[in-house]
């Protein structure tokens, strides 16, 4: 029965693999929403890691909706999912949404890997899901290649595979990709800092990267969004390093800046907010003065509360978020094939920008105008 399903949905819809810039393949442009309305639809892109590929349709409607409910057969459906491993804040919340929607009291039985940011891990929890012979299995990929054989393995067995957060970029063996666009992020950030920083009258800009983990599409996307924008400006890149998307990582690279560098940067983007937590540690410790009105522009991704909570308190200057909350929409994804539709090849979540009022600058992706949400006690209150 599952290679039937397969087959059909193989033969319905060309899945296009998401890849990265720099020689990869890329993730769908499309413009963040905004707080009150969102921003236009971005054209072509670059892959969260990089180039536009074919339409794509708004989470909420990317899906057909299935013709009755998950346990209607009164059969739990059985799901593996492949976690990338526990590493931030955004990875708990991603996790903590898959386990509330993935329930026994919503008609499924969930087969969670922690793989510990361990690639070769989180290939033989793909194997052990086949083994299992579950309807349905889910990764976020630890890094975006080294996975067609297993996904061939996968379809060989008949299981449907559907992708979270980060992209695959050496197969199309999967229905559907669910997640942000890693790329539009880093232009985003890239854009929003050339509006400030002629703002703030500041005329030269030395940054550093504390890059998340190599290879991984959002360390990809990411990057070579923020380049793209420093290169067509002129700014100059100090030095890239890897945190590993770890407050530990990103104090450990941020004490190493702060040695090499001290008194050269003004600007540090930190790819994800806890390597900005850890980074504000190793600023503190030097004596490194950053966030508004500061010497240092501290850049952040994913706006988790935490994040936010150090934007209202002045130390990151702006925020992008990367929403984790992708399960509801997988789910969609799960409904259609089970009431034998068609998904989405893929399926982008909402991300907002986020900083305080007097950070808040206009500025287009692409030339689609973005809108900013300016961080309060409410809006803390409300994310993830």
């Amino acid at each position: 029965m599952k290679k039937k399903l397969l087959a059909a949905i193989l033969a319905s819809t060309m899945v296009l693999g998401l890849t990265a810039c720099g020689g990869q393949a890329a993730a769908p442009a499309a413009a963040p929403a905004a707080e009150a309305a969102p921003a236009e639809e971005a054209p072509a892109e670059e892959a969260k890691e990089e180039e536009a590929p074919a339409e794509e349709a708004p989470a909420e409607e990317a899906t057909e909706e299935a013709a009755e409910p998950a346990a209607a057969s009164g059969e739990l459906i059985n799901v593996g999912f492949a976690q990338v491993g526990h590493e931030s804040d955004w990875r708990t919340a991603s996790t903590k949404s898959c386990q509330d929607v993935f329930s026994e009291a919503n008609g499924y039985n969930l087969s969670f890997v922690d793989c510990d940011n361990d690639s070769a891990a989180q290939l033989e929890a793909v194997r052990s899901f086949i083994e299992q012979d579950v309807d349905y299995i889910i990764i976020d990929p630890i890094v975006s290649t080294g996975w067609d054989t297993v996904l061939t393995e996968c379809e060989d067995a008949g299981i449907p595979v559907i992708v979270i957060d980060r992209t695959i970029d050496d197969s199309d063996k999967y229905v559907s990709w669910v997640g942000s666009d890693f790329l539009t992020e880093g232009k985003a950030a890239g854009e929003w800092l050339k509006a400030y920083a002629a703002k703030q009258g500041i005329s030269e800009i030395n940054y550093l990267i504390i890059q998340g983990t190599t290879g991984s599409s959002a360390q990809i996307g990411r990057t070579d969004g923020f380049r793209e924008i420093a290169k067509a400006e002129g700014w100059n890149e100090l030095d890239a390093q890897t945190g590993d998307f770890t407050e530990a990582g990103g104090q450990e690279v941020m004490e190493s800046f702060c040695k090499s560098y001290a008194g050269k940067f003004n600007v540090v983007i930190c790819e994800n907010d806890n390597e900005a937590f850890g980074a504000m540690t190793a600023m503190d410790n030097a004596g490194v003065k950053y966030g508004p009105g500061n010497d240092v522009i501290l850049i952040s991704y994913d706006a988790c509360t935490a994040g936010l909570k150090e934007v209202q308190a002045g130390k990151i200057t702006a925020d992008f978020e990367c929403n984790p909350l992708a399960a509801p929409t997988v789910e969609k994804v799960i409904q259609t094939l089970q009431s034998g539709g068609t998904p989405e090849a893929q399926i982008l979540v909402p991300d907002n920008w986020y900083a305080l009022k007097d950070q808040i600058v206009d500025f287009s992706v692409d030339g689609n105008k973005q809108s900013m949400t300016e961080v309060t006690d409410a809006v803390i209150e409300a994310q993830y």
